[in-house]
């Protein structure tokens, strides 16, 4: 018995440390997944850097509770959970869930924490279709480089049409 509960003390101080270490943990419902469905999951998520883990719900809760994160109780933390915790992007948990979900019908977001808020389903979707850092960063420098670039053209326009004028 004594045993048991160091056990699952350990298991719970695991958790309370993952949920402070990482930037986003978003809880998905896996039942109906078969276990190759899975493995391509994990997969995914840990060329991500994502890592996926399933843990019990009542030990979940007690380690959330630990955190601070009262949301995730008896009311929405039933069923068959797994947790996709993120520690460099906090979007990419949710992208690579939904992405998934989207050939998977049979798995469901829950709820998740992203920067230490709590949010719920449909929240997670939208930070689901936040582009990835790399694609914002791409495009802001695009937006930075076009008036440069549209400045340079008018300039290399303006000599083209003096010298034309000068022949």
């Amino acid at each position: 018995m004594r045993k048991a509960i160091e056990l699952k003390s350990q298991v719970v101080a695991e958790i309370v440390e993952k949920l402070e270490k990482s930037s986003a943990a978003v809880v998905v419902d896996y039942k109906g997944l078969t276990v190759e469905e899975v493995t391509e999951l994990r997969k995914k998520m840990r060329e991500a850097g994502v890592e996926y883990k399933v843990y019990k719900n009542t030990l979940v809760r007690k380690a959330a509770k630990e955190v601070g994160i009262e949301q995730f109780n008896d009311e929405l933390l039933v069923g068959t959970n797994a947790i996709a915790f993120g520690y460099e992007d906090p979007v990419a948990p949710a992208r690579i869930l939904k992405e998934f979900m989207d050939s998977h019908p049979k798995m469901q977001l829950k709820m998740g924490i992203v920067e230490g808020e709590f949010y719920n389903e449909s929240q997670i979707v939208e930070f689901a279709n936040i582009p990835s850092r790399e694609v914002l960063l791409a495009k802001l420098l695009g937006s930075l480089k076009a008036p440069m670039s549209n400045f340079a053209y008018l300039l290399d326009a303006m000599i083209k049409k003096q010298e034309g004028q000068e022949a």
